[in-house]
């Protein structure tokens, strides 16, 4: 604790004077410092000695948890000085960023104005791929809706497109609300992102609505499904490819099960296949808190699953494309994301997280092929 008291007032002397500790956090730092060698041993004769520091530490007032996600809140609060950086936190010179940390930054820290930057941390606005992951099964839908020789409706790929940012970012904020401590700011801000849904949804015909509604069960359930079955990854299927029955009702006012319930039933697998390899990144850790994965469920038999899976989806796209008499074009590029589906179970290292990672965002391109195979299918048809 010598060190860290050290630590602290070098912070306040480079930061000549910018960090100002609140002032529990400066009596806990007295309380734990040692005063002399004896203050370092137990006190037998002092039964409460043991929770001083404890009664220390609930004293001081708690910060939102969007803190975490953003120091900028702890800059306006005085904890930090103002070029505090993560990467290098007991710097406070503007100069001492090394390269690296500068490859780090998101369009986020570039573009978004400070007092968002933490809203927008909480609804993962920094990392775009689980908006691709839901959008696409609402473009396919909507695209195979089309009138044959015909492009997409663009308004509703517009409107969708918008949803899916917003539905994504109220389901982080869902899962933040459940795992930790989030301060009325993190529930109001899932109130804004649940209106501006619901004023998309009303964009929308009556059965769309409905539809749309009855998705938010799946929406908010979802989060706790790690804490009671090894299948979340497959309620994520049920809840993330929702979209592929909604896009085709917000079209056509119906469901056409023949088209749409393999459509559906192939952005499930498809899911199943993305969301293993994203959980292999986190199985120790998982092990570790008691949470349930399909990637601890599976184990060293992972691919052979996931291959299944990923069978699956393509001989679903298939079936729902021919339901659909989409043109000859389909069926190259649906060739073509069996392809990189393949290559994705065949070469991904699941010990690696950096792999795994590489492995689950590349599925953008696998919807991008999907997407670009009903939309030349759709024209030629």
């Amino acid at each position: 604790m010598a060190l860290l008291r050290a630590a602290v007032s070098e912070l306040r002397r480079r930061g000549r004077g910018a960090l100002t500790p609140l002032p529990a956090l400066s009596s806990l730092l007295s309380s734990l410092s040692p005063r002399s060698p004896a203050s370092t041993r137990p006190e037998p004769n002092n039964p409460h000695a043991d929770r001083r520091h404890v009664i220390a530490l609930r004293r001081c007032p708690p910060l939102p948890a969007s803190a975490v996600l953003a120091p900028e809140l702890l800059h306006a609060r005085g904890l930090l000085p103002r070029h505090w950086s993560h990467a290098s936190p007991l710097s406070t010179s503007s100069s001492s960023s090394r390269p690296a940390d500068k490859a780090q930054l998101t369009w986020v820290d570039k573009w978004i104005p400070e007092a968002a930057r933490p809203y927008a941390m909480l609804a993962r606005l920094d990392k775009p791929i689980g908006t691709w992951l839901l959008a696409w099964p609402c473009m396919w839908s909507i695209t195979i809706a089309a009138m044959p020789g015909d492009l997409p409706d663009l308004k509703m790929l517009a409107l969708f497109g918008c949803g899916a940012v917003l539905l994504r970012g109220a389901g982080c904020t869902v899962n933040d609300l459940l795992d930790r401590d989030i301060d009325n700011k993190g529930v109001g801000f899932l109130g804004i992102q649940l209106l501006l849904g619901l004023g998309i949804l009303l964009q929308l015909n009556n059965y769309s609505r409905i539809l749309g509604a009855s998705s938010l069960v799946l929406v908010f359930s979802y989060p706790l499904m790690k804490r009671f079955t090894f299948w979340p990854q497959a309620y994520l299927g049920l809840t993330f490819n929702w979209g592929a029955l909604l896009g085709w009702a917000a079209i056509k006012e119906s469901i056409d099960p023949a088209i749409i319930l393999p459509l559906y039933t192939a952005g499930i697998c498809w899911t199943l296949v993305y969301d293993t390899i994203y959980a292999h990144q986190d199985k120790e850790d998982d092990l570790k808190v008691g949470v349930k994965s399909t990637a601890l469920r599976f184990g060293d038999l992972t691919k052979y699953w996931i291959s299944g899976f990923g069978a699956a989806c393509v001989g679903s796209l298939a079936l729902s494309g021919y339901n659909a008499d989409l043109g000859w074009p389909y069926y190259p590029f649906i060739a073509a994301a069996a392809a990189q589906l393949a290559w994705q179970v065949s070469t991904v290292d699941l010990s690696s997280r950096s792999d795994c990672n590489k492995k689950f965002v590349s599925n953008k391109w696998f919807g991008a092929l999907v997407f670009s195979g009903i939309l030349f299918g759709r024209l030629v048809s």
